[in-house]
């Protein structure tokens, strides 16, 4: 009796069903966004990295600023946590990042703090790297720009405000790119979003000034372009009434602070404070010995190269972005990351279109248009698996699972995932547990860089001599200051003027000799990292 054939189901692979599939496919499959912000958000928060984002002390004093506010209800107006400066006016911009890192402290801990600037960091570079596939790029281009941005961004992987400004000058830019004259119809609308932004970027970080600077650019580059091209003139015309408006709708957000105009002029003298520019490292143009700096040098000379190869006219805008990058990079070493990811949004799609055209142009070397076709062709493939793979849900289960972690004390079961705190070779960890227990209620001198984390230890219990607010001490204070730490001429005088009779140091440090050396003053407690001397009356 012969077989009968197997019955078919006539409804199984229906469009309809194969159109499921296919979207739940896009909704589950991993993009390459999601693999990079998983790998950002992991590698910048565990382990011995994640520790790495606390090796600036300044995090102790914006969390205990952020508990103070919730405390009082009030803004910050004046000082509280220095000896020096107790009671003199102090412009606390940061305060809306003050608040937002002392409450996640509050419930998660240093873990908490640690994983969220993280997540800022990993989701900045990953908007970067979308934005720059969005306007062009081929994904291997774009990622190769992208690590060269990471790399020259490790100099400042810190947690501090300023990533709060990486992530929003990525936005900013895009919002007034999108939106400009050349852009799609609907998009030119998008750049009115800009004066919300500043709203919240004027209480969350000084670095709001380079959104004006971008809007400079456009407004002289838009203007340029508005008396060379009379073909273009009514359109260009009509994106510089826009853009002037937005210009002055984003500058009158900028006075919605807790400080008014007043913080606009007491930022204009920090920044124009010389004493303070020339020496304050942040501030101080990069040392190219190192590996941050030298990836921002191979980002300049990709620029170069992407310029000088580039198959049409680069906007005008473009080309002044560039100069902004590129000056405000070489300047001082706190303006690589910005820097960098402005780079790479103008130039990975810039390089992308030269590579494109390359595989396509006979006259160049035969292996040269090989390596240029086959890297044109993956990167249209990765490019249309990318753009097309829309759930992101790999992103938020990663986060998900790091909160979760952050809310157990960083384990996930027995395994410790996240282990933040502050490292005892950087830090005068021993010594302030020391002056803890010995109750010490005078003022204590140290090195600026300690101050914000002897305030996170020891505030309100000891106030210190000096921290890392720069803008509060001026540049009177710290040339004094620069007495005693180098143990200069006159520097004992400077302590008796300063009424400081507990000295914190350095190990092996010019002032710590100095201090063994001069009658009067007694070591109390060292370590492998600091020194506590006491001076007796």
């Amino acid at each position: 009796m012969p077989l009968k054939p197997p019955q078919t189901d006539p409804q199984s692979d229906t469009p309809a069903q194969s159109d499921a599939s296919s979207r739940w496919l896009r909704l589950l499959m991993p993009s390459v966004s999601d693999l990079l912000f998983a790998a950002l958000l992991l590698g910048f928060s565990c382990g011995a990295l994640g520790r790495l984002l606390l090796r600036d002390g300044g995090t102790g004093w914006h969390i205990r600023n952020g508990q103070l506010i919730l405390q009082t209800h009030s803004i910050t107006r004046v000082d509280p946590f220095s000896a020096t400066m107790s009671g003199q006016a102090w412009y606390a911009w940061e305060w809306l990042y003050d608040v937002l890192i002392a409450t996640i402290h509050h419930s998660l801990g240093l873990n908490g703090v640690v994983f969220y600037t993280a997540a800022i960091m990993a989701a900045t570079f990953v908007l970067v790297f979308h934005f720059a596939m969005r306007r062009g790029g081929s994904l291997p281009i774009t990622l190769f720009m992208l690590v060269l941005s990471l790399g020259a961004s490790a100099v400042h992987f810190l947690a501090r405000p300023h990533v709060v400004s990486w992530l929003f000058t990525a936005i900013w830019f895009e919002l007034l790119d999108s939106a400009s004259f050349a852009a799609e119809p609907g998009k030119a609308r998008r750049v009115f979003f800009l004066p919300l932004l500043m709203l919240l970027w004027v209480n969350l970080h000084g670095g709001f000034l380079l959104g004006f600077a971008l809007l400079a650019v456009y407004l002289v580059g838009s203007g340029i372009e508005y008396l060379t091209s009379p073909d273009r003139r009514e359109a260009v015309g009509t994106w510089l009434k826009r853009l002037g408006l937005v210009s002055v709708l984003s500058l009158v957000a900028s006075f919605v602070n807790a400080y008014g105009y007043k913080l606009h002029l007491h930022i204009y003298r920090y920044l124009s404070d010389r004493f303070l520019m020339d020496h304050v490292n942040e501030f101080q143009s990069p040392d190219f010995h190192g590996v941050a700096q030298q990836c921002f040098v191979v980002m300049l000379l990709v620029t170069i190269a992407a310029l000088a190869s580039a198959r049409r006219k680069v906007p005008l805008t473009h080309l002044l972005v560039i100069l902004l990058a590129a000056y405000s990079g070489l300047y001082a070493s706190r303006n690589l990351p910005v820097a960098s990811m402005l780079l790479t949004l103008i130039v990975a799609p810039l390089l992308s279109e030269t590579v494109a055209k390359g595989a396509e142009n006979s006259e160049i070397l035969l292996w040269l248009r090989s390596l240029f076709s086959w890297l044109h062709g993956f990167g249209m493939r990765m490019e249309k698996l990318e753009l097309h793979l829309e759930g992101h849900v790999w992103m938020v289960l990663v986060f998900a699972v790091g909160l979760w972690a952050c809310m157990h004390g960083g384990r996930i079961g027995s395994e410790q995932l996240f282990n933040a705190y502050f490292d005892d070779k950087q830090f005068p960890v021993e010594a302030a547990a020391v002056i803890a227990e010995r109750n010490i209620r005078e003022p204590i001198f140290c090195p600026d860089q300690w101050g914000g984390y002897l305030i996170y230890r020891l505030y309100p219990q000891t106030k210190v001599l000096v921290d890392d607010r720069h803008d509060l001490y001026g540049s009177h204070f710290f040339e004094d200051y620069e007495k005693v730490m180098f143990a200069q001429t006159g520097w004992n005088k400077v302590l008796e003027q300063t009424q400081a009779n507990w000295v914190l140091v350095q190990k092996s440090s010019a002032l710590e000799t100095m201090l063994e050396q001069t009658p009067g003053w007694k070591l109390i407690h060292g370590d492998g990292t600091a020194a506590l001397f006491h001076h007796e009356m």
